[in-house]
């Protein structure tokens, strides 16, 4: 147990603090730093065999090749890329899945809401809280991408969340498993008794937490003004020069030093309850360069009401800032989780020495050497043999034949290649990444639905994964959202029109969370169109709410601008209405088309007569003209007479035709005339009924 000799008192005043190490002196500083030192060793002691593994499955995933002599220098030394190849395929599944467009947060109204009073506020948060995080926070999207990443391959990763008073607004940071020391058997993070993040910090950065009070005054501390001592290995500098390709600079002024800042319970006010705090430190000397409590409020503290221990602390509501990020949950039971760098790891490194096996082996039999007998009078030294070439030696073919002996090799073993090929097959099935589910084509005659259905469970073993992923996101959000409780600028309108105002309470009526309904483009729309179909048969959907979603499974932008939605618009009609309305007008066109047939049939029919008229009254007239210039008696201008008259009779019939296909080219146009009037009339009595 710590004892001090000059405990602090806990009151509002040490509460709202910047920093309590003015409080203390010395000696008492120097006990802490050393308490909280012993604690991060024990820490990192605990979890160094899940370190030694995560290092040993990030040199799989970055294809690292290591020194090898056997069986002899400058042997095959292939690595396989099948860690890498199941982080890269998670990852392009994750990452559109959980980076959605602009709706990263939704909120969920808890109770009814007849008045929609709640489901405003959640999309005032919702549309708040997706801004501040694609937009405000400008790192976050990018680090939310490498963290997908890196937690496939290591399995545990963590955000801090917490409010930035340089930046002026909420941060929540990637923070990697090696740069956060937990004891491996903690339950949880908040039940851990300790966590201590690593932050490297540049002496500018220090000068500057100096400068605006954060940290106390170090500036004359020989850790500061002298470059500070190595805290890697030299094993440990040549791995991580094998990773990063370059070889690090030794310390000097410009290297960067090591603060632990340990989230702790510590008792530092002397009552026997271990109150939380952030106590900063330097790594090396252990001087503690920062003290502040890990609550806000008086509020937070829980105290005996009555009795003899009225006043005393029974418990503080302690303020987290570390979400952590769940690949697969480790089965010892530890804190810290196993990526595909753990379960692929045993299998990745047998297939690279079945590889290496296999290339050895058709390295020796290609270019593979023998001995040579006393018999065969060759020169000393190293022969070469090039295409078209001849060398001469002292000795006959058949005493070359006898004297020169090949050395006996095997070929490539097949065995070797069948128990390759399983061990990458099983690998896939391990990590998902079969065949079909990385865009490989199945067979032609494979039916459609067979297809999807072997992708669906393909992808099983990612449904869990995104659960843990969109479980971890909804903690996060929570944390921002109290945290924008507090730090909001009061009565200002945010992006969205949140004010502090929707963030003050607790979460128990709306919360934001994150929903892992669909891990695919092709999932996302079924689901879509699967809505919108039932909407459209069932009575009772929102279909403006319905709509919109469904343009948002098709990623359409500026989906206002194309679908305002219904309200204002004259309601669909009746679809047995419309079926009605539309045989009625078929029934109609129908017989306007048979009438317009007959009318036309009609007028071809007295065309036909006219002409036959006209060429009748052609004939007539000739032979008039041929009877009146012949004609020498009465009885011959008789028939010019009677010739005449039939000539009249049949122009006077040809006017009588020209009277009906007259009559009939006004019934024609009356009887459009009337359709128009119909359609205008029904038109009509629609709106009238609207």
């Amino acid at each position: 147990m710590l004892n001090l000799d000059r405990p602090i008192t806990l009151n509002a005043k040490a509460i709202g603090s910047p920093n309590l190490c003015d409080l203390f002196d010395s000696n008492d500083l120097r006990r802490i730093g050393e308490e909280c030192h012993a604690g991060y060793t024990r820490d990192e002691y605990s979890r160094s065999i899940w370190m030694k593994r995560n290092e040993s499955g990030m040199d799989l995933a970055l294809q690292i090749q290591k020194d090898k002599t056997f069986p002899w220098p400058g042997c095959s030394n292939v690595a396989f890329p099948l860690v890498t190849i199941a982080a890269m395929q998670f990852h392009a599944r994750a990452y559109p899945a959980i980076v959605n467009g602009t709706d990263i947060v939704k909120c969920t109204v808890f109770g009814d809401d007849p008045q929609g009073e709640q489901t405003a506020h959640a999309d005032r948060v919702s549309t708040h809280m997706s801004w501040q995080l694609l937009y405000q926070d400008k790192t976050w999207e990018e680090q939310e991408d490498k963290a997908i990443l890196n937690l496939s391959i290591i399995g545990t990763n963590f955000k801090k969340s917490y409010y930035s008073a340089s930046l002026g607004h909420n941060v929540s940071e990637l923070v990697l498993a090696k740069d956060l020391v937990l004891d491996y058997w903690s339950k949880s993070v908040e039940d851990s008794p300790r966590k201590t993040h690593k932050l490297p910090m540049f002496r500018n950065e220090v000068y500057e937490k100096v400068m605006r009070g954060v940290f106390c005054d170090v500036l004359e501390q020989p850790w500061y003004m002298h470059a500070p001592s190595p805290t890697i290995s030299t094993l440990q500098r040549v791995n991580q020069d094998n990773r990063q390709g370059l070889i690090p600079p030794p310390p000097d002024e410009t290297t960067a030093l090591l603060f632990l800042e340990q989230h702790c319970n510590m008792d530092l006010d002397g009552d026997g309850y271990a109150e939380p705090y952030i106590i900063t430190f330097e790594s090396t000397s252990k001087y503690v360069v920062r003290i502040v409590t890990r609550f806000d409020r008086e509020s937070d503290i829980e105290r005996v009401a009555s009795g003899p221990h009225k006043g005393k602390i029974i418990r503080i509501n302690a303020m987290e800032y570390f979400t952590k990020k769940t690949f697969i949950p480790s089965p010892d039971g530890g804190i810290y989780d196993i990526g595909f760098g753990v379960f692929l790891g045993p299998l990745n490194e047998a297939v690279n020495s079945l590889v290496n096996m296999l290339l050895d082996a058709g390295t020796m039999q290609t270019t593979g050497g023998g001995f040579l007998g006393r018999g065969a009078k060759i020169r000393g030294g190293v022969y070469t043999i090039a295409p078209f070439e001849w060398k001469r030696v002292d000795s006959t073919g058949d005493d070359l034949r006898k004297s020169i002996y090949p050395l006996p090799i095997n070929a490539p073993s097949d065995v070797l290649f069948q128990l390759l090929s399983l061990l990458i097959n099983y690998t896939s099935r391990v990590s998902g990444t079969t065949d079909i589910t990385v865009g490989e084509n199945p067979g032609q005659n494979t039916p459609a639905q067979t297809t999807q259905t072997m992708v669906e469970m393909g992808q099983k073993i990612y449904t869990a994964i995104f659960k843990r992923i969109w479980r971890s996101s909804k903690e996060e959000f929570s944390k921002l959202f109290k945290l924008n409780g507090m730090f909001l600028p009061l009565d200002v309108p945010q992006p969205g029109g949140a004010t502090r105002a929707d963030y003050q309470g607790s979460t128990d009526k709306i919360s934001p969370v994150a929903d892992p309904n669909v891990t695919s483009d092709s999932m996302r729309l079924q689901m879509a169109g699967a809505l919108k179909q039932a909407a459209m048969t069932t009575p009772g959907y929102n279909r403006d709410a319905v709509e919109v979603r469904y343009l948002k499974a098709l990623r359409i932008d500026g989906i206002p601008a194309v679908f305002p939605g219904t309200q204002g618009q004259p309601p669909a009609k009746d679809p047995k209405l419309q079926i009605e309305e539309t045989k009625i007008q078929g029934r109609l066109q129908e017989q306007q088309i048979a009438l317009q047939t007959q009318m036309q049939q009609f007028a071809i029919t007295l065309e036909e007569e006219k002409r036959m008229n006209n060429a009748k009254i052609i004939e007539l007239m000739a032979k008039a003209q041929n009877e009146a210039a012949n004609a020498q008696t009465e009885q011959a201008y008789a028939q010019v007479a009677i010739i005449n008259a039939e000539i009249a009779r049949v122009r006077a019939e040809n006017e009588h035709i020209n009277t009906r296909i007259e009559h009939l080219l006004s019934a024609a146009k009356i009887q459009a005339a009337h359709q128009i009037g119909i359609q205008g009339l029904a038109t009509a009595q629609e709106k009238a009924k609207k």
